[in-house]
């Protein structure tokens, strides 16, 4: 047919990758809008009642495959997933080619809450050949952005699977993030440098690091010692009971089989050999080719190909094997590879035989392994003639029955489970105003969402019930310590008492006169990972007298978090440099504290003491920034309003005068131009 003509021409053209990517791209491009075309998977851009809501974390799974590829490792994952509660969100690595910012959904399984989602992207970059550019971050992060407003996720799980993600990944707010290493990048040839150097990131940047196999594992224990093994599995269901109809030999010979892909670390070699030592026996091969195999062994005429077949029809031809191959070179590649094709092989039954990888170690005798091709010809020949023994093939399927990808996703949120997040101490100092106390207070109860939080409140001698109200939440909440102060210390030598007191890896000041919104601990906290020399950060706000501002309107607290929430998932991952961070609300790590000292005390009651400890921060060579991807309400001067103010003016000028003495002329703070707050940064 025109068709297979056209493919074989294809084959031999001497193209890079990266060309045969885009000439994939356009033919599917056209198939789509072709009338005779298979008619692709309906999409939706549904409403937001329509995702399912869902108490367990919402998984985000940056995937290395389209969900209609292959059906393998990710797609098991991702059901596996949902199945355990989690709802999903499947972000495939096909783009639609446009310009504007959005996303389609698909809904993949009428009874679990799993969903495809494309991003659109001009151009519909691949993955595999380099870092995306600005642009298509940009345009990405826009789309992810109206995805998290349309699911409004509260708390998330971000699954890389390609390097290429990372950069939109890791700005996924309130989350925390694995990197499923399933594959030596290296191993592939064509991977050019900077995406190498953006797997080097994402290995030491995730919160937690998965390896399919012991090999990869090592690999990256040099920089993650922490990585924790979780190979592939099978559905032992599907592959283990023989369908209603066999894909037997018709000539009634019997078939020595393989599935999976057919590429550059596909021994073609070694199969001419078990062609030719077995020319009685049907060789077939079930898979995509793509290295020209099926010309290379037109000669062997016992060879047969399918092609590609979908996951739903395999154990149709599973069950006709009589030996199952893994005919891998042995390259860097395949050395890193654990084989899913071998637990599903093992789900049916099947004798098998493999090359030498390092992961066939772990089947013992369920496979037999050779190191060269003769043995691989003789270990072929062997199971042939291996006679009926059903305890040998019930310990095959006994094996794989314990391989589940139900048991790999329970590993995944037992390891979650476990994963030690840094201890956050949060300092809370309190003088009067208990109405603003109380409200800022269930803000950390009700928003945090961070278990390993220690909370410090100091009250600077309040005489309006505070003392009395805090005893009592302090008693009702396990973990909160309480001091109380016998005279008013000033916000200075208050919060220096909390921050004493404090043993967590990152501190907090926070004010009194403040509310939190969710998710603000942990989406904090990932700046800190991926900027090294991150010393101060806070969050934008509502009030305050610098940069930190943006344009936001709200009446009551359900609004704050609703118009919170436009603003900063539109910009997630986002920062930008202060020269001063205002300490209504900031966080630091317990190193810069420790290196830098005390907030000077000096200037009393109040005013300039952050002015002054940026100054002392920057001066040690640590950044300032502020987190456009967290909002925190402020009522500003809640305390200090009450002053009279020709001693609110004293008070400025005096400590006006001890900043400049310490770093000479005091630069005022600034606002930055701004949108609205649905708007983007200018």
């Amino acid at each position: 047919p025109p068709i297979e003509w056209a493919r074989r021409v294809y084959r031999r053209l001497p193209l890079t990758p990266a060309q045969r990517h885009r000439i994939g791209t356009a033919v599917n491009r056209w198939r789509r809008r072709s009338p005779t075309a298979t008619s692709a998977p309906s999409v939706t851009q549904e409403p937001a009642g329509a995702l399912r809501a869902s108490r367990e974390a919402d998984v985000f799974v940056f995937a290395i495959i389209d969900w209609h590829f292959r059906f393998q490792r990710p797609q098991q994952l991702a059901r596996a997933l949902a199945r355990r509660g989690h709802r999903v969100f499947y972000l495939s690595n096909h783009f639609a080619d446009t310009r504007e910012p959005g996303f389609q959904l698909e809904a993949l399984d009428a009874e679990l809450p799993l969903y495809q989602v494309r991003l659109n992207a001009r151009g519909a970059p691949p993955i595999y050949f380099g870092p995306p550019d600005e642009n298509t971050l940009t345009q990405l992060h826009a789309g992810l952005a109206q995805l998290l407003l349309q699911a409004r996720p509260t708390r998330a799980l971000a699954v890389v699977e390609h390097p290429w993600w990372w950069p939109l990944a890791g700005a996924l707010p309130n989350a925390t993030s694995i990197y499923d290493c399933m594959d030596h990048h290296e191993g592939f040839g064509n991977v050019p440098e900077p995406l190498l150097a953006m797997e080097r990131r994402v290995v030491l940047e995730s919160d937690l690091i998965i390896a399919t196999s012991d090999w990869l594992g090592q690999r990256i224990a040099a920089d993650r010692p922490d990585v924790l093994l979780i190979r592939n599995g099978c559905d032992a269901q599907h592959f283990g009971q023989p369908p209603p109809a066999i894909h037997h030999d018709t000539r009634g010979r019997r078939t020595i089989g393989y599935f999976g892909a057919i590429a550059e670390w596909f021994d073609i070699e070694l199969v001419r050999a078990v062609a030719q030592a077995h020319a009685d026996a049907r060789v077939l091969l079930i898979g995509s080719d793509t290295v020209g195999a099926r010309d290379q062994l037109a000669d062997c005429l016992n060879v047969e190909f399918t092609g590609e077949l979908p996951y739903d029809a395999l154990p149709s031809y599973v069950h006709a094997f009589d030996v199952c191959l893994v005919p891998f070179k042995v390259v860097p590649l395949t050395l890193a590879t654990n084989p899913v094709k071998v637990y599903e092989y093992l789900a049916a039954g099947k004798p098998v035989v493999a090359v030498d990888l390092p992961e066939m170690a772990q089947f013992g005798k369920l496979v037999r392994v050779a190191s060269d091709r003769a043995g691989f010809v003789a270990a072929v020949g062997e199971a042939l003639r291996e006679t009926q023994d059903d305890q040998r093939v019930e310990a095959r399927r006994a094996f794989a029955a314990r391989q589940t990808w139900a048991a790999r996703a329970l590993a995944i949120d037992e390891a979650l489970q476990a994963l030690a997040e840094p201890r956050v101490s949060v300092v809370v100092l309190t003088y009067n105003n208990l109405a603003l106390t109380q409200r800022c207070l269930q803000s950390l109860v009700d928003a945090s969402d961070y278990p390993n939080l220690e909370l410090i409140i100091v009250d600077n001698a309040s005489t309006d019930g505070s003392r009395g109200w805090l005893h009592e939440f302090a008693a009702r909440r396990p973990g909160t310590r309480l001091i109380l102060n016998d005279r008013n210390l000033g916000f200075a030598a208050g919060n220096n008492v909390g921050l004493r007191e404090a043993t967590g890896e990152f501190l907090v000041v926070l004010n009194n006169d403040t509310q939190v919104t969710h998710g603000w601990v942990r989406t904090m906290l990932k700046h800190f990972r991926r900027h090294p020399r991150l010393g101060i950060l806070g969050p934008v706000t509502n009030n305050i007298g610098n940069e930190a501002k943006i344009d936001i309107e709200y009446a009551t607290a359900e609004e704050m978090a609703e118009r919170a929430a436009e603003y900063t998932l539109r910009r997630g991952g986002r920062l930008h440099p202060l020269r001063t961070a205002a300490f209504f609300c900031v966080m630091l790590r317990a190193d810069v504290y420790r290196q830098v000292g005390d907030l000077c005390e000096d200037f009393q009651i109040g005013f300039f003491e952050d002015d002054d400890y940026c100054r002392r921060v920057e001066a040690a060579g640590w950044d300032i920034a502020c987190a456009e991807d967290v909002f925190v309400h402020h009522e500003l001067s809640a305390s200090f309003g009450k002053l009279p103010g020709e001693e609110r003016q004293r008070l400025f000028e005096r400590n006006l005068r001890l900043y400049e003495s310490k770093w000479g002329e005091w630069q005022p703070h600034r606002y930055r131009a701004e949108q609205a707050a649905g708007g983007e940064q200018q």
